[in-house]
Order: structure tokens, then C-alpha cells, then sequence
């Protein structure tokens, strides 16, 4: 019943996957991470994936880890705020507000992206490290706890408070 669940919400919201992973290929290439493939949606686990050369320096793996959770709010955001706007035209508000909680509903990284980050923090933290590689830590911990409430549609409330941000903004 759960995968029949999962298999109906990927489908519905598949925009908010391709904008995660076009977040991920917009850091790599600001960041000079050579990409090599990309999957945007696809039936399964992961419904999609970004395949990169390793990143040489911390902020290249924390930028790329991180990027769907920055691209995926800001879409959520301001095509809430865009569908507002165009009320006139209540049809392509209502795609945009679709696209609006598929792209929040897809902002977080994945555990496997977390994981990137903390190894990078540690080796940072080996070769003497700064404030910022012992803060990671507790964000990598909030990005995986938010995770492991997707089961309680933890990523669903958090689409729905982007879409308020959004209709407060305008």
C-alpha cells in the first residue's frame, strides 16, 4: 500500500524532482563540478540523480549537497507569489501553485547528499576545520530528521508553509 503511496506522489509532484536535480546540476556547474549524467524523473529510488566528478573543496560538496533545499524553496515561493499575481487567469495559477508544492515538496536533500557534507566536515575537521565544518553537523542532523517525517508528510507541511511565505509576499 506504502509503495503504491509513494509511486502516486512522485508522479504527482515529478516537477519538484526535476527542479531538485536541476538544482543540484546548476551547483555543480557554478561550482566547476564537472557533470556527466543527469536523470531528471524516473519510476523508482532515486526518481532522479545527478552523477559529478567529487568535489575537491568543501563548499563545492556543501553548495551542491544543499542547492535543491535553496532552488526548491525559492520556487515554491515565488511561483506561489506569481500565482497571485495572475489571478486574471486562474488556470495557469493553479499549474503554477502545482508547481508551487512539488518544488517544496522536493526541496530537501537527500540523506545520501547529508552524508556528503558531514564526510567533508570531518576531513575538514582533520586538517584543522573552522566553526562552520562543527555547524554542519547539527544542520546535516535537522536535514535527515526532516527526512526520516516525509513518512508523517513532514515534506508536505513544509511546502505548505513556503506556499504561505509566497502568499505573504505578495
Amino acid at each position: 500500500m506504502l509503495s503504491i503511496l509513494n509511486w502516486s506522489v512522485s508522479f504527482l509532484t515529478f516537477p519538484g524532482v526535476m527542479f531538485h536535480e536541476w538544482a543540484h546540476k546548476t551547483f555543480c556547474q557554478l561550482s566547476g563540478v564537472r557533470v556527466h549524467r543527469v536523470v531528471y524523473f524516473r519510476f523508482g529510488n532515486p526518481a532522479g540523480f545527478v552523477s559529478h566528478d567529487e568535489p575537491r573543496h568543501y563548499f563545492q560538496n556543501f553548495w551542491i549537497s544543499v542547492g535543491p533545499l535553496v532552488i526548491n524553496s525559492l520556487v515554491a515561493v515565488l511561483f506561489t507569489s506569481l500565482a497571485l499575481r495572475l489571478s486574471y487567469n486562474p488556470r495557469f495559477s493553479l499549474v503554477l501553485l502545482w508547481l508551487a508544492l512539488s518544488a517544496g515538496m522536493h526541496a530537501f536533500p537527500s540523506n545520501h547528499d547529508m552524508r556528503h557534507i558531514s564526510s567533508a566536515s570531518r576531513a575538514a575537521l582533520r586538517s584543522g576545520g573552522s566553526l562552520i565544518h562543527y555547524l554542519s553537523f547539527p544542520f546535516v542532523g535537522l536535514i535527515i530528521l526532516a527526512n526520516e517525517l516525509k513518512f508523517f508528510w513532514f515534506d508536505f507541511v513544509y511546502a505548505m508553509l513556503l506556499i504561505a511565505l509566497g502568499i505573504g509576499l505578495t
